[in-house]
């Protein structure tokens, strides 16, 4: 039996400082890994179409596993999935580690690990994204959102600066296992110290299959009165900031020269702002619409990429770069909280399941594109061009009566029907 959803969110500050907790230990050794393999790729091959490959890799597993793992995040118990889902990218990154240390270094290795996380990030982000509504109360859904999104930031922040230390002093194997340590950690504080019931979904007995209740879930999209032209809406912009999200470090090394202190100034500046972006939406919580407050950062990121593409010093590069990382959460965040207050909680799991198949597919489309083109075509271009189509897909976004409805506060939205 499910205690009542007052009795379960009665600790819930309590909760919430023990989930992200883990977390934020998961991240630091997820993001240490992410740059350590990006940077050896990008210094090493310094091709648009490894880049490119090393982006598929990372995506695709994740495209594959959203329309399961969405369906796995309503079935059953969501802590569990992120528990799983860390222990194995643990496990893998273990054996890469030892293989490494063996002397078999091929590149096609990295490869291979970065295909492995994606699968488990494939299981964790629906199992996430659908958690939280279960340990927060719905009016601090925004608050929470943004500290986790000042928390990520913070370990995007310290993870390049410990990444790029350690790739100077020591081998990229240290990396890994820092990695296995600190997934430890975080499976053990959830394993130990959060006790989360049951959703109503989990617990009750399952009547229909996977394939059946996935089709619910588009069903529910498709019939929703939002969420087909917010996911469209999302298939477009993803693949416009594939440039801006990942042929940025090719650029610097391009244009502005070798070095992992310039990827990694690049990657400390958008922390910086991705940290003091979350701050501000945590405190201010954005605009009445949060339509609003999403158009708002769509339009700053999309003359920030256009800038990325045009400025010729490299600290005034930086100061774009930052300012891209403060719309990220301002973005990020009522992106989230809108799907977690309008979805049916018993099908949220399949939801970001979906959202999450849509990111994982239209980014590495937007690589596969814009990847081999940057091999022919200097990267600034492709960067201007995809900045002006992000500002012009911002208007349209804005101007979609539905979505605008859509993002009105729940007390205003109801009072209207």
């Amino acid at each position: 039996m499910i205690p009542n959803e007052a009795q379960n969110k009665k600790h819930w500050k309590r909760d919430i400082i023990i989930f992200l907790s883990s977390q934020t230990f998961s991240l630091f050794g997820s993001a240490l890994v992410q740059y350590a393999i990006m940077w050896y790729v990008t210094l090493t091959t310094k091709s648009g179409m490894m880049m490119t490959l090393f982006i598929i890799c990372g995506f695709i597993p994740t495209f594959l596993l959203s329309p399961f793992a969405g369906v796995w995040a309503d079935r059953f118990n969501r802590k569990y999935l992120i528990i799983i889902a860390d222990a194995m990218i643990a496990f893998v990154t273990l054996i890469l580690a030892i293989t490494f240390l063996l002397g078999y270094d091929e590149i096609w290795l990295l490869f291979a690990i970065a295909a492995v996380r994606a699968l488990g990030a494939g299981i964790q982000t629906p199992a996430v994204g659908a958690i939280l509504p279960q340990i927060v109360p719905e009016d601090k859904l925004t608050k929470v959102n943004g500290i986790n999104g000042s928390l990520q930031a913070l370990m995007m922040f310290v993870a390049p600066i410990v990444s790029a230390s350690l790739l100077t002093m020591a081998t990229i194997e240290i990396i890994f296992f820092i990695d296995v340590v600190t997934a430890a950690i975080a499976i053990s504080t959830l394993s130990f110290f959060l006790k989360i019931p049951l959703h109503k979904k989990a617990a009750d007995k399952q009547t229909t299959s996977y394939l059946d209740d996935f089709k619910q879930g588009l069903s529910y999209i498709k019939n929703h009165s939002f969420l087909k032209i917010f996911f469209i809406f999302f298939a477009f912009f993803f693949v416009l900031m594939a440039p801006a999200a990942f042929l940025t470090p090719l650029q610097v090394t391009r244009s502005f020269g070798d070095g992992y202190w310039r990827l990694t100034a690049i990657e400390i500046a958008f922390s910086i702002g991705m940290m003091a972006g979350g701050a501000i939406i945590a405190s201010w919580g954005g605009f009445r619409n949060k339509v609003y407050t999403m158009t708002f950062a769509s339009l700053i990121m999309g003359v920030c990429t256009l800038a990325l593409g045009i400025v010729p010093v490299f600290w005034i590069y930086l100061v774009m770069m930052a300012i891209f990382g403060v719309a990220m959460p301002v973005f990020n965040t009522p992106t989230t909280v809108m799907l977690q207050e309008k979805v049916d909680p018993d099908y949220l799991g399949r939801i970001f399941g979906v959202f999450g198949m849509i990111s994982t597919s239209m980014m590495p489309i937007g690589m596969l594109i814009f990847g081999p083109l940057a091999d022919v075509i200097e990267i600034e271009w492709l960067l201007v061009g995809t900045g002006v189509l992000i500002v012009i897909l911002s208007i349209f976004f804005i101007r979609n009566k539905r979505l605008v409805e859509a993002g009105m506060p729940l007390i205003q939205e109801a009072l209207k029907e």
